[in-house]
């Protein structure tokens, strides 16, 4: 693997790896994500094998305009056309009904997700290349997704290139709303908050419980068990390591403070930016168990509670 700088030369290299139908991890705002020609069935599978992803599980596809993504779907509802005006490029991911040219994009369903990331460096790579991009997060299907280069590096080390932009300053990944049906729906809660959504759309829809693994669907991030690090995750009301063997990691939030632990902010969004990396942070300390302390019940906390409950799946 190797690490380059985004300048010209690192996007150069970079344009020239996906060309040549192979990968290439680059950051985005939300983590960073193993991109491959979306069009190419050769790099696209190479996205599955090195991730080991299910082949059921479908990957976003990242591009750099409206008219890129417009391109990519059979029709483009009203509602997408509201959703994409007010949050491009941002960290919404859009389900669309995807176009009938396309073989191989997209959901097993006649949809395909697409979104515009806000990153210089992802937004540069996707001019400089002219192809959409499927993009996945750069790491072991299942394990805790990358804000670093470096996380990259330590889950993927096969993977030909990496552009190394520093720490993705969301943290956690794009929300996705499908707007196929008449009510948008949410399938995967993230970044952008659904209070951000309903304020320009109205009523939204919220995920039901997802389909079984295996089962067509129309996002990633819906599997029952998902973001994981290597330790056992517990979501906890009160931090107790009371009859845990080998050695305990605890994570929790300003308030709820607890000696020896990582402590992020109690501010849902500062502490979705921070939480992948104290989850790596505790694996890369060798412990067996991370008991994290259950965040607040509110909406502002839906997508943190989502990512730690895939996370403690068993």
């Amino acid at each position: 693997m190797t690490v380059v700088s985004p300048d010209a030369e690192g996007l150069r290299r970079a344009v020239e790896v996906l060309r040549a139908e192979s990968v290439v991890a680059f950051p985005t705002e939300t983590v960073y994500g193993l991109g491959a020609n979306a069009f190419s069935e050769r790099a696209v599978a190479e996205i599955y094998r090195l991730k080991r992803r299910p082949s059921w599980n479908p990957l976003i596809v990242h591009v750099a305009n409206v008219e890129a993504a417009r391109g990519l779907a059979e029709s483009w509802p009203g509602t997408a056309n509201e959703l994409a005006a007010q949050f491009w490029p941002g960290p919404l991911t859009l389900v669309v009904p995807r176009a009938r040219r396309l073989e191989g994009v997209g959901a097993s369903n006649d949809t395909i997700a697409i979104r515009i990331p806000a990153h210089e460096v992802a937004l540069r790579l996707l001019e400089a290349s002219g192809l959409p991009l499927a993009a996945p997060s750069a790491n072991r299907s299942e394990s805790i997704s990358p804000t670093t280069a470096e996380h990259v590096l330590r889950s993927l080390p096969d993977v030909p290139l990496v552009l190394d932009g520093g720490p993705a300053s969301w943290g956690i990944e794009s929300t996705v709303v499908d707007v196929t049906g008449e009510t948008p729906r949410l399938l995967r809660p993230g970044a952008l908050p659904l209070r951000a959504i309903r304020d320009v759309v109205g009523l939204i829809l919220l995920p039901d419980e997802g389909p079984a693994d295996g089962a067509v669907r129309s996002s990633p991030g819906m599997s029952r068990r998902h973001y994981a690090p290597r330790a056992t995750l517990r979501l906890v009301k009160e931090v107790d390591q009371t009859g845990l063997s080998g050695p305990v990691g605890v994570l929790t939030y300003e308030g709820a403070d607890v000696e020896g632990a990582e402590v992020l902010s109690a501010d849902p969004r500062e502490y979705a930016a921070d939480l992948y990396a104290a989850l790596h942070r505790l694996d890369d300390a060798g412990v067996a168990t991370i008991l994290v302390r259950e965040p607040p019940q509110t909406e502002d906390w839906l997508a943190v509670r989502d990512r730690l409950g895939r996370a403690a799946a068993k």
